[in-house]
C-alpha cells in the first residue's frame, strides 16, 4: 500500500533525524570505548550497564535465559542491549529534530543511567564512571551538531495555510525544473554522516585494540610454569573409560567444560599483578602473591564440578584434573576464629560466594586451583587463580578469579545468589543422565547400549538402574571409580524391542541414599528427579 502524503513527509523528515540519533549514539559509544582502554576494560558503558541488568534480572528470567541459550546468554543479553540502544538513540534523534532540548534530556537520561550503573557494581573503582561521562558528553555534542547541520526546513505543504499561493503562477509540468533538494538528501549531508559514521568506526576500533594491548593476559599465561605436584593425582584406574559410542568421556576437554557465570566479559587478570587477602575472623591476615601460592606444595586431583542451574539430564557439569593449594592449609595459617561458619570469596569482578568453612577444613581437597587439565587456567575458568571445594555447587564454592578470602558467619553476611533467592548451603545432589541414545531417536531392532554419567561428588556412585517402560529396574554395568570426587560412566545393553519405549534412570550413592524421583527445578538448591527419554524402535 503507498504512504499517504503525511506518512512520506515524517519518512523523509523524521527517518534522516532517527539517523543523526544513531550516529550520536555510536559516537558515544565509540569514545566509552576508547576512554576504558585508559581507565577498565569491565568499565565500558555496555558492560557496566549489561552487568546491572543481569544483577537485577528476576531469577526465573535468568533460568529461562540459560535453560534457551545456555553458554551463549551473555551474548543474547548484550544483542538485547545493543537492540535497546539503537532504538532509544533513533527516538532521541527524532526528538531532537523538533526540539533540541529534548533530545538532550534523552542523552542525560542515559548518561545518568550508565554512570549509576557503574558506580552500583560491586567492584566499582570510583574511575568506572569516566568512560560514561565521556560518553555522555560526546553523545551531547554530535546530537546536537549533527541535528543542526542537518536541519531541514519545513515543507511547503506544512506552511501552506499561511503562505500566499500566487494566482499568476505557471502550472507545473513534467518539464518544470525540479525542486532543489533538501539538505539531507545533499551530497554535503552525506559526506557528513559518512564522516561521523566512520569516525565512530575508527574510534571504536581503536578503543577495543588499545584494550587488546594493555588488558592482554595472554603472555602472562603462557609465561606460567605449573610446579611438579607434592601430592599428584594417581592415574584413572583401568576401565575408568566404557568404550561406548556417544558417551561422555571421563575428563572433560578444557575448551568443553561449561561455563556458567555472571561476568559479561571475562575478567584478566596478568599472574604477576594478582593478590590474594584473607581476612575477617581470623587471628593474622594473610596476603600472597601468584608466585608465593606456587612455590606451596601443591595438591592434583580429579574432580566433577556442577552447576546449580543444570536441569535433570542437563550439560551444566564436567570432570577435569584440577592443580593447586590446599585451601585449609592457608585458612588455619590464618587462624580462622571457631564461630566463622562462612567464608565469603570474592571475584575480581564483585561477585562473591559464599562457602561453609566446615566443607573446606572436613579433609576434602579443598584447594585454590591454578591448573586444569595440565595447564594453566583457562581465561574464561578463572586465570589465574579460582576456587574448588568438591561436593558443592558451584554458586556456593567455584569462585573464580579470586582475589579475597573473608571468615564471617552466615548470620552476618548474604553471598550474591542468597538474596536472589538460593540456598545458602548446597550440597550436589546424587543425579544421572543419559548420553546415548539421545531423546526421540529412531533406533534399530537389536542390542542397543544405553549410556551414561551419574554423579554424587564426595560421596561417590554405588549403583545405576535402567528402567525400560513400566518393567523392573536393571543394574547397569558401572565403569571403574576413579575417586568419589568424580562421575562415573555406566551402561545398560538393552535387547530393543519393536515400538515406542519410555527409557529412564536412577543413581544410587555410596551412602544408600537413591536419587529421588520427585521433580523439583533448579532452584533454590538445584534440580532433581529422574532423566528420561522417548526412543522409537523400528
Amino acid at each position: 500500500m503507498p504512504l499517504s502524503p503525511a506518512a512520506r513527509r515524517i519518512a523523509r523528515t523524521d527517518g534522516p533525524a532517527a539517523l543523526n540519533g544513531i550516529l550520536a549514539g555510536a559516537l558515544a559509544v565509540a569514545a566509552a570505548e576508547f576512554t576504558a582502554a585508559f581507565v577498565r576494560r569491565e568499565a565500558t558503558p555496555l558492560v557496566t550497564v549489561g552487568q546491572s541488568v543481569i544483577d537485577r534480572t528476576p531469577q526465573g528470567l535468568k533460568e529461562f535465559a540459560i535453560r534457551e541459550f545456555g553458554t551463549k546468554d551473555k551474548l543474547v543479553l548484550q544483542l538485547a542491549i545493543g537492540a535497546a540502544l539503537l532504538v532509544f538513540a533513533a527516538v532521541i534523534g527524532v526528538l531532537a529534530r523538533h526540539r533540541l532540548w529534548a533530545g538532550l534530556a534523552g542523552i542525560g537520561i542515559l548518561g545518568v543511567v550508565t554512570v549509576a550503573a557503574a558506580v552500583s557494581r560491586p567492584a566499582d573503582q570510583g574511575p568506572d564512571v569516566i568512560p560514561a561521562l565521556i560518553a555522555t558528553a560526546v553523545g551531547a555534542a554530535a546530537l546536537t551538531y549533527l541535528t543542526r547541520a542537518t536541519a531541514t526546513p519545513r515543507p511547503a505543504t506544512e506552511t501552506a495555510s499561511t503562505a500566499t499561493a500566487d494566482p499568476d503562477a505557471p502550472p507545473a509540468t513534467p518539464d518544470s525544473p525540479s525542486p532543489t533538494p533538501p539538505p539531507y538528501a545533499t551530497p554535503r549531508r552525506r559526506t557528513l554522516l559518512l564522516g561521523a559514521a566512520g569516525a565512530a568506526a575508527l574510534l571504536a576500533a581503536v578503543g577495543r585494540q588499545l584494550q587488546n594491548l594493555r588488558f592482554d593476559v595472554s603472555k602472562s599465561r603462557d609465561a606460567v610454569v605449573l610446579p611438579v605436584p607434592a601430592a599428584p593425582a594417581p592415574a584413572p584406574p583401568a576401565g575408568t573409560e566404557l568404550a561406548v559410542p556417544g558417551l561422555t568421556p571421563h575428563t572433560t576437554p578444557n575448551a568443553d567444560f561449561y561455563r556458567i557465570d555472571t561476568a559479561l566479559v571475562v575478567p584478566k587478570i596478568r599472574a604477576e599483578d594478582w593478590k590474594l587477602r584473607i581476612h575477617g575472623m581470623v587471628d593474622r591476615e594473610i596476603e600472597t602473591d601468584f608466585a608465593a601460592l606456587t612455590a606451596r606444595p601443591a595438591i592434583e586431583r580429579d574432580v566433577t564440578l556442577a552447576c546449580v542451574s543444570n536441569p535433570v539430564g542437563g550439560p551444566y557439569i564436567g570432570n577435569a584434573r584440577w592443580l593447586g593449594v590446599r585451601l585449609a592449609d592457608l585458612l588455619r595459617e590464618a587462624g580462622v576464629h571457631p564461630g566463622a561458619d562462612q567464608l565469603i570469596s570474592r571475584s575480581s569482578d564483585g561477585m562473591t560466594i559464599g562457602t561453609p568453612t566446615a566443607a573446606v577444613l572436613d579433609g576434602r581437597d579443598a584447594m585454590l586451583a591454578f591448573g586444569m587439565n595440565g595447564e594453566p587456567l583457562p581465561l574464561r575458568h578463572g586465570f589465574p587463580v579460582r576456587m574448588i571445594v568438591p561436593g558443592l555447587y558451584g554458586y556456593v564454592s567455584a569462585c573464580k578469579w579470586i582475589v579475597e578470602i573473608e571468615a564471617t558467619t552466615f548470620t552476618d553476611y548474604d553471598a550474591y545468589w542468597v538474596p536472589r533467592g538460593w540456598s545458602a548451603q548446597a550440597p550436589i545432589k546424587t543425579q544421572s543422565r543419559i548420553d546415548t541414545p539421545k531423546n526421540m531417536a529412531k533406533l534399530p531392532l537389536g542390542r542397543i547400549p544405553i549410556a551414561g554419567v551419574a554423579w554424587a561428588q564426595h560421596r561417590g556412585i554405588a549403583a545405576v538402574e535402567v528402567q525400560i517402560d513400566d518393567e523392573p529396574w536393571q543394574q547397569a554395568e558401572l565403569a571403574a571409580q576413579d575417586t568419589t570426587d568424580t562421575w562415573r560412566q555406566f551402561v545398560y545393553h538393552w535387547d530393543a524391542r519393536p515400538g515406542p519405549h519410555r527409557i529412564r534412570i536412577r543413581a544410587t550413592d555410596q551412602t544408600g541414599a537413591t536419587q529421588t524421583e520427585e521433580e523439583v527445578d533448579v532452584a533454590p538448591n538445584g534440580a532433581t528427579g529422574y532423566h528420561t527419554i522417548a526412543v522409537t524402535v523400528t
